[in-house]
């Protein structure tokens, strides 16, 4: 059921895309906000007051020293965080708040215990997320065009790579995954974006779709490169997948590839406002297994097509959205998701192609561009 009670958050805005959506302001350290009398409000040190005061959308920012002392006022010298947000919530007439479901436990027991009647959202604390904004689908295709200078830096070094029998020598060394990460990495910060966690997995490691990757890329065996920076200004983030090999392919990569692309293709055509996200994942498997791709699952792993066809993306790298055989989602117009497809099998390789689209009535807007030329001779 829809609450109307005004939101309570306690954290900090790397670990809560919540609290950066509220606040529209980066700050490091946990801290306090909540909504009351249509206003949002927060208390904030005086090592970050000035700057939230300057570059914030909260309409009330106490000093915490401020805010302490009323707190201890009421509830002694031992008050703290709850007994903070405790005093303030009498003072605004609020005792009534919902909160996220990864509130804070020991916060949660101590403001019951101080009379607030806090009720968990049991799913998206703000729903409202969900929909983007021109302006942060405007942020998220920056995100996806620092994607786009990662795999122009990744492209002119695999493209400068020497073949050495088993080996891709770059500059008289053997090109690893730790070296063309770092490359990709840089020439995204100096373009503004902060990338993380970059994979970068040749073979049989690009088997594991989270496996970030690590020692020598091999010549003719597919590497998957999948980049998701955070856009420094705005905190959105980007997320495109693009495959490659170095080399010449045999006959089943190529096909391979071209059956992940067209189940690719096939996705982004049947996406659009209302449809299930189960009945487009459940598409592009079937195709998968007409195709001759089975999916496996084993003790030692799984084989074939094993995650998810896209995930919603924004503040966070998987915001609300999703496109996966689990529970009925209905897609909303002005959702944006991620396209991506994949196929992985032990002696073959992997290989994934990922886009981001915004969902519309009709079908989608794209969010994201880069070539598909994944063979590099």
């Amino acid at each position: 059921m829809k609450t109307s009670l005004p939101p309570l958050l306690y954290a900090d805005t790397h670990a809560s895309a919540d609290m950066l959506y509220f606040g529209r302001v980066e700050v490091h350290d946990p801290f306090i906000a909540f909504g009351a009398r249509g206003k949002k409000i927060t208390v904030q040190s005086a090592l970050e007051l000035g700057r939230v005061k300057k570059t914030s959308t909260f309409d009330i920012i106490i000093p915490r020293d401020e805010a302490l002392a009323r707190a201890q006022a009421q509830h002694g010298a031992k008050a703290s965080t709850a007994e903070i947000i405790a005093t303030l919530a009498k003072e605004y007439g609020q005792r009534s708040f919902r909160i996220a479901d990864d509130f804070p436990a020991s916060l949660y027991v101590k403001l019951t215990q101080l009379g607030l009647k806090l009720t968990f959202a049991n799913g998206l604390l703000f729903p409202e997320r969900e929909i983007k904004s021109d302006w942060e689908a405007a942020c998220i295709r920056e995100g996806n065009r620092l994607c786009s200078v990662g795999y122009l830096a990744a492209e002119k070094i695999l493209r400068t790579s020497k073949i050495k029998g088993a080996h891709l020598i770059h500059q008289g060394k053997p090109l690893t995954s730790e070296r063309l990460r770092f490359t990709i990495e840089v020439a995204i910060k100096e373009q503004g974006g902060n990338p993380q966690d970059t994979i970068v997995a040749g073979g049989d490691q690009a088997c594991d779709p989270h496996e970030r990757g690590s020692g020598p890329l091999r010549p003719h065996e597919l590497i998957i490169i999948d980049i998701f920076p955070r856009v420094t200004k705005t905190g959105y983030f980007g997320d495109m997948t693009r495959t490659y090999l170095k080399g010449r392919p045999r006959e089943v990569q190529r096909r391979m590839v071209a059956t992940v692309r067209e189940g690719q293709q096939l996705a982004l055509k049947a996406i659009r406002a209302g449809i299930d996200g189960r009945a487009i994942h459940a598409a592009v498997s079937n195709y998968f297994e007409d195709a001759g791709y089975e999916t496996r699952h084993d003790k030692s792993g799984s084989v074939g097509f094993f995650h998810g066809t896209g995930h919603g993306l924004g503040l966070a790298v998987h915001d609300p959205g999703r496109m996966s055989p689990t529970t009925p989602y209905p897609l909303k117009a002005g959702s944006v998701l991620t396209v991506e497809p994949g196929l992985y099998y032990p002696g073959l390789g992997g290989c994934r192609w990922e886009d981001v689209v915004q969902v519309t009535a009709t079908g989608t807007k794209a969010l994201s561009k880069h070539p598909y030329n994944w063979e590099i001779r």
